[in-house]
């Protein structure tokens, strides 16, 4: 019998649609399942309280509590490294791995090395952020060479509220941003409703879509060496290795 592949997944407290989301990306992988912990996230900004919320001392209690679940992978689905920094993920990884001697990875980390592995540099960006945050993204991206060469962004502060956003809504975004041929779009917010259009908007606009959701999963499969190409039906994303 193969032995069933557990991953722990990282969430922030108020977020709504990734756990179902992931749950149904996991459900796909033979003996695979999704475990959830969180901690405390209400609001995405730049202000001391928005940013104070991601202190690794709350992240990394929640992975201990994960680590009692004998996960095999813990994934941090979240996207605050775009704009505290990508080298916040790095640090992070390194200390979850350190403090449960468990594999991690993380939704941008993961979509990073999507991005690097298909030479990809012109990023098309649609989140739910305010503008002063998505300046933020859009400048990290910059500095390692990829440039973001359109963007949507809905001005929300709520975290609750991203999962609200209607998934047409969401398309809507993904289809202006295609008028400047991106190489690909990210959905960069894992409260997004937004994983399961991935083959719909592929086939109509012909540009691969890398929600992050959907990034976090692909990473954690990768990292306990299961083949993400199992998953089918949610993204081209996942034909890639």
């Amino acid at each position: 019998m193969t032995r069933p592949i557990r991953l722990g997944v990282l969430t922030p407290s108020s977020n709504t649609a990734l756990e179902p989301l992931t749950s149904a990306l996991a459900a796909v992988v033979p003996g695979c399942s999704a475990h959830f912990s969180r901690f405390k996230v209400t609001e995405i900004s730049l202000s001391t309280q928005g940013l104070g919320q991601f202190d690794d001392s709350k992240i990394l209690a929640a992975a201990e509590l994960l680590a009692d679940a004998r996960v095999d992978v813990i994934g941090w689905s979240g996207t605050a490294a775009g704009w505290l920094g990508f080298d916040s993920d790095r640090r992070l990884v390194e200390r979850i791995e350190e403090r449960t001697g468990i594999r991690a990875t993380t939704a941008v980390l993961a979509l990073n090395e999507l991005m690097a592995l298909r030479t990809i540099t012109q990023l098309a960006l649609v989140t739910p952020y305010t503008e002063d945050v998505q300046r933020r993204i859009v400048d990290n991206y910059r500095d390692i060479g990829v440039d973001v060469v359109a963007e949507r962004h809905l001005g929300i502060t709520v975290n609750h509220d991203f999962a609200l956003v209607e998934p047409q809504r969401l398309e809507a975004l993904m289809t202006e941003v295609a008028a400047s041929r991106p190489q690909a779009i990210t959905t960069y917010c894992t409260n997004l409703r937004a994983a399961p259009l991935a083959q719909q908007v592929e086939a109509r606009l012909d540009i691969p879509l890398l929600d992050t959701v959907s990034t976090t999963v692909w990473g954690m499969l990768r990292a306990v060496g299961a083949d993400p190409k199992v998953i089918r039906g949610w993204g081209r994303l996942f034909d890639w290795a």
